[in-house]
C-alpha cells in the first residue's frame, strides 16, 4: 500500500487550495474551483477566503463575478450549509446533494406546519400553491426581499410555533421556508446583498432571469461522482469517513460513488485513506508560506479528521458547536488565530514558536488582511475562545 505521509499532505494543501504565493490566483472564480466550493454561512468568509488566496484581488471583484457575471452562484447543498459555487458545478450540486435537500426541508416544514394545526386539508398541496404563488411573484418583480414576496403572498405571513409550550418559543411565519425550499429546488436564487459584502440580507431573483441560459439536469448518481471526484483532486487523500462527512451522504452513496472512481487505497501515517489512481505523483513542497484564513474556511472545514494540521489547538479556535474561528497558517498547520476588532486592527495570537521568518511571513499577511477588510467591520457569527480573548 502507497504510503503519504503528513509533509506530502500539507504540500497538497498549499498547493491545491492556493494558499502558497506560487498558488495563488488572480481569479475569483478559479480560486472557488480549486476548492470545489467556498463556505458561505457567514458572508464574509467567501470574501475572506478569496482574499487569502488571492493576487491583487478586490471584494468588489469577488461581487462582480458573484452578481455581474454570475459566475459564481450561493446555495445551500452539503449538509444544509451555504456555500458559493461555481456556477457550471450548479448542476452537479442540485442533482446530487440539493434536490433530496428540497425534498427533506418541505417535509420538515410540512410536519410544523400539521402539528401547529394552521392548515386545513393536504398540507403538501398547500404548501405547493404557496410556493408557485411565490414564484409567480418574484417573476413579477424579478427581484425582491422575503417581506416584499410577504406583501404579494398573503399565506407566507402565516405564523408557526415551532416549540409550543416551550421557554424559547416563538411563533415565525413561513416566508423564509418557502424561499428555503425554492432555492434548494433551484428555482430562485440568492443575488445581490442589502448592504456591504458582510450582510446575509439577500435578495432574491428567480432562476429564469439570474441565469436565463439555465442549467441541464443530470442524473443524481452521475452528479455524485463528479463531485467526489472534484473533492478527491481538493482534499485528497483522505479517510472515507471525512469523504462522508463533507458531502453529508450516506456511507452507501459515498461508496456507490467511489466505485465509479479509479481510486487506490492509500495509508496516511497509519490511517486508511483513498487517492484518484491518476493522482499519485508526489506534489512537491512550495515555498514557505504563511496565511490568515477566516472562521470556517473551506481549508479546515474540507476534512473531519484535522489532527495532521491543526495539532492540540482545537479548544482554542473551535466553538461548542464545532465551528473553526479565524485561524493562522503556516507551511501546511495551523499555528494559531487572528481577529478584527472593532476599530478595524487585526490582531493576533501565535499558538506555537514559528520562528522570526515565519513571522514576517505572517506580519504580511496581516497588512493583506487590512487592506482587504478597509473600512468595514465584519461582526462574527459565533464566537470562538481565543477570539473572544482578542477582541475583550
Amino acid at each position: 500500500m502507497l504510503s503519504i505521509d503528513t509533509a506530502q499532505r500539507r504540500a497538497r494543501l498549499a498547493t491545491r487550495h492556493r494558499l502558497a504565493p506560487s498558488a495563488r490566483s488572480t481569479d475569483p472564480v478559479d480560486i472557488a474551483r480549486s476548492m470545489v466550493v467556498l463556505h458561505a454561512t457567514d458572508p464574509a468568509t467567501v470574501f475572506l477566503s478569496v482574499g487569502a488566496r488571492g493576487i491583487d484581488l478586490t471584494p468588489a471583484e469577488v461581487e462582480k463575478a458573484l452578481y455581474d457575471d454570475r459566475a459564481l452562484i450561493r446555495m445551500l447543498a452539503m449538509r444544509r450549509t451555504m456555500f458559493v459555487a461555481p456556477t457550471e458545478l450548479l448542476p452537479i450540486l442540485q442533482a446530487s446533494t440539493c434536490d433530496a435537500l428540497a425534498h427533506k426541508q418541505r417535509r420538515t416544514y410540512g410536519r410544523y406546519i400539521e402539528l401547529a394545526g394552521a392548515v386545513d386539508g393536504d398540507i403538501s398541496a398547500w404548501l405547493a400553491e404557496v410556493e408557485a404563488e411565490t414564484h409567480a411573484a418574484l417573476l413579477t418583480r424579478g427581484a425582491a426581499t422575503g417581506v416584499q414576496l410577504s406583501k404579494d403572498v398573503p399565506r407566507l405571513r402565516t405564523q408557526i410555533d415551532t416549540a409550543p409550550g416551550k421557554s424559547y418559543s416563538k411563533p415565525t411565519s413561513i416566508t423564509t421556508w418557502v424561499l428555503v425550499v425554492l432555492g434548494a429546488e433551484g428555482r430562485i436564487v440568492r443575488g445581490r446583498p442589502n448592504g456591504s459584502w458582510t450582510s446575509s440580507q439577500y435578495t432574491w431573483a428567480p432562476v429564469e432571469t439570474w441565469l436565463p441560459q439555465g442549467f441541464s439536469p443530470m442524473p443524481a448518481t452521475e452528479a455524485r461522482v463528479e463531485l467526489v471526484r472534484q473533492w478527491l483532486h481538493t482534499f485528497g487523500p483522505a479517510p472515507i469517513t471525512d469523504l462522508k462527512w463533507w458531502t453529508g451522504w450516506t456511507l452507501g452513496d459515498v461508496r456507490k460513488a467511489l466505485a465509479e472512481l479509479d481510486t487506490v487505497d492509500v495509508d496516511l501515517d497509519g490511517t486508511p485513506g483513498i487517492l484518484l489512481a491518476d493522482d499519485l505523483d508526489p506534489v512537491a513542497t512550495p515555498e514557505p508560506w504563511a496565511a490568515l484564513l477566516p472562521a470556517l474556511d473551506p481549508t479546515p472545514m474540507g476534512w473531519q479528521s484535522r489532527e495532521w494540521f491543526l495539532g492540540p489547538h482545537a479548544p482554542a479556535l473551535f466553538d461548542t458547536n464545532g465551528n473553526i474561528g479565524p485561524s493562522i497558517w503556516a507551511d501546511g498547520r495551523i499555528v494559531g488565530g487572528w481577529a478584527q476588532r472593532p476599530d478595524g486592527e487585526v490582531v493576533i495570537r501565535l499558538l506555537e514558536d514559528v520562528g522570526t521568518d515565519t513571522e514576517k511571513l505572517i506580519d504580511a499577511e496581516i497588512d493583506r488582511t487590512t487592506t482587504w477588510f478597509g473600512d468595514v467591520r465584519a461582526i462574527p457569527r459565533f464566537r470562538t475562545p481565543l477570539q473572544r480573548e482578542l477582541t475583550g
